[in-house]
C-alpha cells in the first residue's frame, strides 16, 4: 500500500512539476547574428531582442551502443558550423514533460543563453541549471532562460543528462555503476569551464543551480570529489541534501549494494538476467523496453568512486568545498503529492487520517505523534496531508541541510510563499495547492519557452528573485541597494509585495517534531 501510494503521488507531482506545455516551443528569431568557435567545432545561434541563444551544443559523446553505461566520453569533433538555433533531443524517458518521450541516446547537448553585449572582453557570471524531474524525466530546453540572462545580465546554460535505468543503472560489471547521470553533469561542467569564455562567461564565476532533482544533483556534486573546483556557488531549490527512506517524495541517493539489487530486478525484467554477457545483452535492448521496465523514480548511488557517501553524511563532515550557497524550498511542497493521492481515490479525512499516516510513517510511536502535531478537523484532509508530506520531506531536510552547511560556509535560505501561484499544469486539484513543489519556477523561467500569465505583483517577484539569483552568482551575496534586505540569520519569505525575513520557519512547519522522530529512530 505505501508503494502504490508512493507512486500516485510522484505520478501527479511529476505531471504537475512537468506538463508545462503541449510542447517546447522555438522562439522565432532574427537572422543567426553570430558564430562561435569552441574547441569541437564552430556554433551558429539565433539572435533574439536583447539577448542570443545558442542550443543542442555536444558536451559529451553520444552514449550510444558500446557508450551505453560508460561515462561519458569527449564531444565528438565536427566539420563546418553546427546549427545551434533550436534544441535537440531530450535523452531517454517516458511521455510527461517531454510530449510522447524521448528513445534518442544522442542527447549530452547543452543549450546557453546570453545577453547582448556578453563578449569574451566582458565576461559575465555563468549559472548551469540542472532540471528537476525524479531522475526519470525532464530537459534542458524545456527551461527558457532570457529573462535570467537580460535582467541578470549572466550566460545560463540548461543541460540534459542521462535518466532512467540508462543513467542510473548499477550492475557490478559496470566502471561508473548508479552515476552516469551524475558523471555526465561533471562533463557539462568541464566543457563550461573550458568553453564559456568565447560565450561571454566567465569561467571563474560559475554557479551550479538545480531544482528538485537537479537540487538533490547539485548536492552530489558537492560531496563529490570529481566535482571539486568545476563550480563556484550553489543554488539548492527543494532538493534538500539531508533526505532518505524516511523522506519518499524528496529526491535521494541509495547505497550501491542497493542499487546494484535494484538493477538486477530490472535487467531480469527486460530479459538480461541470465546468460554470459548480460552487459552485451542489456546493449541490444531498445531504449523503448528499458524505459517501460524501469520504475518511476530512480535515485543515483552512493559508496561509489563518484560519491563516497550520502551527499548528508559528506557535508555533515565538511568534507566539501567551500563554496557560498543559496538554499530553500516552497511553502506548500506536498500539496501536490496529496493532491495526486486524494485524486487516484484514497480519500484523507479525519477517520482514515491515522492509517494514513501510519502507512507512511511505519516507524513505533510515528504516526501518533503526527497525528498530535498535525490534527485534522475536516473532511477535506489533504492540506493536512500536504503539510507533513511537505514538512517531513522537504522543509525540514532543507533546514537541516541549511544547518550542516552554515558552520562552513556562507548560506542564504529562502521559503517561496506565494499562495496564488500560477497552476504548472491543467485540471482542477482537490484543493487549492498554494505554493506546492516546483511552483517558484515560472519566476525564473519561462518553461517550455512560454511565460505563465503573472499578475503585477507577481511580476515584481519575479524580478526581484531574478535580482537575488543573479547577485548571488555575482558576488557570493543575493543583497543589493535594490531589493529587500535578506539576512544571513533568517529564512526569507518570498511573496509578492511581501518579501520578509522570518526567523519562525521551523516552527511552523514542526521541524523540532521530525527532528526528534529522525534521532528516535537512528
Amino acid at each position: 500500500m505505501y508503494r502504490t501510494l508512493t507512486t500516485l503521488g510522484c505520478a501527479l507531482i511529476t505531471a504537475l512539476a512537468t506538463a508545462w506545455v503541449p510542447a517546447p516551443t522555438t522562439k522565432p528569431a532574427r537572422p543567426a547574428t553570430s558564430t562561435v568557435r569552441t574547441h569541437d567545432g564552430t556554433v551558429r545561434g539565433a539572435g533574439h531582442d536583447g539577448y542570443r541563444t545558442f542550443e543542442g551544443i555536444p558536451y559529451a559523446a553520444p552514449p550510444v551502443g558500446r557508450l551505453r553505461w560508460v561515462p561519458p566520453r569527449p564531444p565528438v569533433h565536427w566539420p563546418g558550423v553546427r546549427d545551434a538555433t533550436r534544441p535537440t533531443s531530450p535523452c531517454p524517458q517516458p511521455a510527461g514533460e517531454v510530449p510522447g518521450g524521448s528513445t534518442d541516446e544522442d542527447c549530452l547537448h547543452l543549450n546557453i543563453t546570453t545577453p547582448d553585449g556578453a563578449e569574451p572582453g566582458r565576461p559575465r557570471p555563468v549559472i548551469v541549471w540542472l532540471h528537476g524531474g525524479g531522475f526519470t524525466t525532464g530537459a534542458g530546453s524545456s527551461y527558457d532562460a532570457h529573462r535570467m540572462a537580460t535582467r541578470g545580465d549572466v550566460v545560463v546554460v540548461t543541460l540534459n543528462y542521462r535518466l532512467g535505468e540508462l543513467g542510473f543503472l548499477a550492475h557490478s560489471g559496470l566502471p561508473g555503476s548508479g552515476t552516469f547521470g551524475l558523471a555526465d553533469q561533471q562533463a557539462a561542467l568541464r566543457w563550461v569551464r573550458t568553453e564559456i569564455g568565447a560565450f561571454g562567461g566567465d569561467a571563474h564565476h560559475v554557479t551550479l543551480a538545480g531544482e528538485s532533482a537537479g537540487g538533490y544533483s547539485v548536492c552530489a556534486q558537492l560531496a563529490s570529489p570529481a566535482a571539486s573546483g568545476l563550480f563556484d556557488r550553489a543554488i539548492i531549490e527543494s532538493g534538500p541534501c539531508d533526505s532518505g527512506p524516511d523522506q519518499p517524495f524528496a529526491p535521494s541517493s541509495v547505497s550501491l549494494p542497493t542499487a546494484r539489487a535494484e538493477g538486477a530486478d530490472f535487467t531480469a525484467r527486460v530479459g538480461c538476467g541470465s546468460g554470459r554477457n548480460v552487459l552485451a545483452c542489456l546493449r541490444r535492448v531498445k531504449v523503448s523496453r528499458l524505459l517501460a521496465a524501469q520504475d518511476a523514480d530512480q535515485q543515483p548511488a552512493y559508496t561509489t568512486p563518484l560519491l563516497s557517501s550520502d551527499p548528508a553524511t559528506v557535508l555533515a563532515a565538511g568534507r566539501f568545498p567551500r563554496v557560498p550557497t543559496l538554499i530553500g524550498s516552497t511553502h506548500d511542497e506536498g500539496n501536490g503529492w496529496a493532491a495526486g493521492i486524494i485524486q487516484a481515490g484514497h480519500p484523507v479525512t479525519p477517520d482514515t487520517w491515522r492509517d494514513v499516516v501510519a502507512t507512511f510513517f511505519p516507524a513505533p510511536g510515528w504516526a501518533k505523534a503526527i497525528v498530535r502535531a498535525y490534527p485534522m478537523h475536516r473532511t477535506n484532509g489533504g492540506p493536512v496531508f500536504g503539510a507533513v508530506i511537505g514538512d517531513a520531506d522537504f522543509a525540514c531536510p532543507t533546514e537541516r541541510t541549511a544547518g550542516l552547511l552554515t558552520d562552513q560556509v556562507p548560506v542564504w535560505r529562502y521559503e517561496f510563499a506565494d499562495e496564488h501561484a500560477p497552476p504548472l499544469t491543467s485540471g482542477t486539484p482537490p484543493f487549492p495547492l498554494g505554493a506546492p513543489h516546483a511552483s517558484e519556477l515560472p519566476y525564473l523561467f519561462d518553461l517550455g519557452g512560454r511565460p505563465r500569465d503573472l499578475t503585477a505583483a507577481q511580476r515584481r517577484l519575479a524580478d526581484t528573485m531574478i535580482d537575488y539569483w543573479s547577485r548571488f552568482a555575482r558576488t557570493a551575496d543575493p543583497n543589493g541597494p535594490s531589493s529587500p534586505s535578506w539576512p544571513r540569520q533568517a529564512v526569507l519569505s518570498l511573496a509578492p509585495d511581501y518579501i520578509v525575513p522570518t526567523h519562525t520557519a521551523g516552527a511552523r512547519h514542526h521541524c523540532a517534531l521530525w527532528k526528534t522522530l529522525g534521532r528516535a529512530q537512528r
